[in-house]
């Protein structure tokens, strides 16, 4: 690992000197060796640390692509649901351009082969992923602790860019189009500060049949370096208005204020590159191209790298991959394995404040429960080895996230081996509940391929409504597995399979963060693109003891917001979320009561609940506004008062 901007690797310190929080607490399994460490060793692009390599790797794949296309082809001669008939039939379809592609696929294999036997061996000095570096950003500010929390937004996602030939198992096609709508879609919702109405296709893109354009609206802003946790809010929000409390957000829309992106099955090269052309601008640290090809590091030729895909806004510091060395039947094809990242959020007086993330894609066939179960094991040694070797003395943990596609559930019989790991006893999934069991509000995020292009969930506004229906959406996502590892399409109680997770860890230890779950989202904006649901988590990062805040700390200039106008006492809508600054935890659990328009239809004050159980007088003075025209609304602040809070008391009373 390198310091940024330097090219020295830190000397190695002694075990008893390094700082990992949980370290010691995962056991070492019997009869495993500990990876061999890999070198230290900086984040150039290339994974090459020779331009003459790059070159030939270059060549090779160039020689390579005719035959890996002309394959694919045929593969793809097969139909799926979303594509409209052509001119001609099918069949006849089939009966000319098979034979055709097949002969020049054999015309090409001397070519072919070749170039594999120049690429094999280029792959022992191949470091397992690429890099992208898009400068641009500000190095890591300082964050005083204790202070202000801060807010994380991660997402993860299987993306199902596989080439052509291979997506068609899946039910999807267009993979360079589907690459390009995913690119774009993430590389607008980072980009947005406000929310958007309807628009076309980005770019001028032609949308095929059964794909679609971006979602007619966004989620509004959580922007700011202080933000109070969104369970509590709702709760609080939900005695006021009489909503939910439930964390669970279904939403159109990819939010604004993603800070890392862990994608899976990005498997296609030219997928890849369409995602780090759209995503670069945005995200200026991007690894891709990840996994060990050949028969480096692996059990098995490996024709397919592991398909993750990360991207970030914060500085990487160190990087490391692992390749599973139990893979089965056709995902030995591919280096699935785990990727482990560090990253840097802030410095804090000369001490580094990091964060860990570990992706990955566990086995995919259902009957193949105990390697799925091996490769966890893998993964949580893999994991606490890498924070191990990377932590420094002094440094700050503010997370640790495990997520990716895990291909197991917990509402399943066939998964028990899987449901019963050792991994959530280290990390926790704020969706579940224990073993067989989530909470009430988590959904499946497989979505029952044969219908993804039903009218019903064809559209991400669709696709929601669906979901929100719990009689329609079972009819959608995928059904729990038999003991056997078959399908249960007869299952009328369940909530889908919830296959796709984001885990985090707390680390124990004063100078570490402490880290809160403020909403979990499960997105709908990929509908038709991909046959799983994205998922989201809002974490909310802060330390233990954070400074008292006074009114006068911040500056505030009578924000306004435009709202919906009546004459009549509590009546009318306000879009928020207005401007604001955070408030304290313990402010955030007190329940509020709006007191509503005080005095004529012109004012509005909102009143914090009185200290005092029983009273009916309000307390602290929160909002003040008036009417400023036909359907403009002046809200002043006096002190801190949490952004989404004050946009849902102002949405019910304004």
């Amino acid at each position: 690992m390198l310091r940024p901007g330097t090219g020295r690797a830190p000397a190695r310190r002694p075990a008893a000197q390094r700082s990992g929080g949980v370290r010691g607490s995962i056991a070492r399994h019997p009869g495993r060796e500990s990876p061999r460490r890999p070198p230290a060793m900086g984040l150039r692009e290339s994974p090459y640390s020779s331009r003459v390599l790059g070159g030939l790797d270059t060549t090779a794949r160039a020689l390579l692509f005719p035959g890996y296309w002309l394959a694919s082809q045929v593969l793809a001669l097969q139909r799926c649901t979303g594509e409209k008939p052509g001119c001609a039939p099918h069949w006849l379809e089939v009966a000319v351009r098979g034979p055709l592609l097949v002969l020049l696929l054999l015309l090409y294999s001397p070519v072919s082969l070749l170039a594999l036997l120049l690429w094999l061996p280029l792959q022992a000095a191949r470091r397992p992923f690429a890099y992208q570096h898009t400068p641009g950003r500000a190095p890591p500010e300082d964050w005083a602790l204790p202070g202000p929390a801060r807010t994380l937004g991660l997402l993860s996602a299987n993306v199902c860019l596989l080439p052509e030939g291979l997506a068609k198992f899946s039910n999807l096609w267009r993979t360079q189009w589907r690459a390009r709508h995913i690119g774009q879609s993430l590389a607008r919702a980072a980009q947005r500060s406000t929310p958007h109405g309807p628009s076309a296709a980005p770019n001028g893109l032609p949308i095929p049949h059964g794909l679609l354009g971006p979602p007619a609206s966004v989620l509004s802003p959580l922007r700011g370096d202080v933000a109070l946790p969104l369970i509590e809010v709702v709760g609080a929000v939900g005695a006021v208005a009489g909503v939910s409390s439930s964390p669970r957000e279904i939403s159109v829309c990819f939010p604004p204020n993603l800070d890392i992106l862990c994608l899976q099955e990005v498997f296609d090269p030219r997928a890849s590159a369409q995602l780090c052309r759209f995503l670069g601008p945005r995200f200026e640290h991007i690894i891709y191209d990840v996994g060990t090809y050949g028969l480096q590091g692996c059990s098995a030729l490996k024709l397919l790298n592991s398909g993750l895909f990360l991207a970030s806004r914060y500085p990487l510091l160190a990087v490391e991959f692992q390749c599973y060395p139990n893979a089965a039947g056709e995902d030995a094809l591919s280096a699935k394995g785990l990727l482990c990242v560090q990253v840097q959020l802030a410095a804090c007086q000369g001490r580094r404040v990091v964060g860990y993330l570990n992706c990955t894609h566990l086995q995919a066939t259902e009957a193949d429960g105990p390697i799925r179960y091996e490769q966890l094991s893998h993964s949580l040694h893999w994991a606490q080895l890498f924070q191990d070797r990377h932590a420094q003395p002094g440094d700050v943990v503010a997370f640790d996230i495990f997520c990716g596609d895990l291909n197991f559930d917990s509402c399943s019989p066939g998964d028990a081996m899987e449901q019963g790991h050792e991994i959530f006893s280290h990390y926790t999934d704020p969706c579940r509940l224990g073993p067989r069991q989530d909470k009430p509000w988590a959904i499946g995020t497989l979505l029952n391929s044969v219908y993804i292009y039903d009218e019903a969930v064809a559209t991400p506004e669709n696709l929601k409504r669906t979901l929100e229906n719990p009689e329609e959406r079972r009819k959608y996502l995928a059904g729990p597995l038999q003991p056997h590892g078959s399908a249960n399409f007869s299952a009328t109680g369940s909530e889908g399979r919830r296959i796709d997770y984001i885990l985090y860890r707390q680390h124990s230890g004063l100078e570490h963060l402490k880290t809160t779950v403020e909403k979990v989202f499960f997105f709908t904006q990929l509908a038709t693109c991909s046959d799983h649901l994205p998922v989201g988590l809002q974490l909310r990062v802060s330390s233990e003891v954070e400074p008292e805040e006074s009114p006068g700390s911040i500056s505030m200039e009578a924000p306004t917001a435009t709202c919906s106008w009546t004459d009549e006492p509590g009546m009318g809508s306000c879009p928020g979320p207005l401007p604001g600054a955070g408030a304290r935890e313990s402010r955030a659990r007190d329940a509020v009561t709006a007191q509503g328009w005080q005095g004529s239809p012109s004012k509005l004050q909102v009143l914090e609940r009185s200290p005092t159980p029983g009273s009916a007088e309000g307390g602290r003075e929160l909002v003040r506004g008036d009417r400023r025209g036909d359907s403009e609304f002046s809200a002043q602040v006096p002190g801190p008062l949490d952004r989404p809070l004050l946009s849902a008391l102002l949405g019910r009373t304004a």
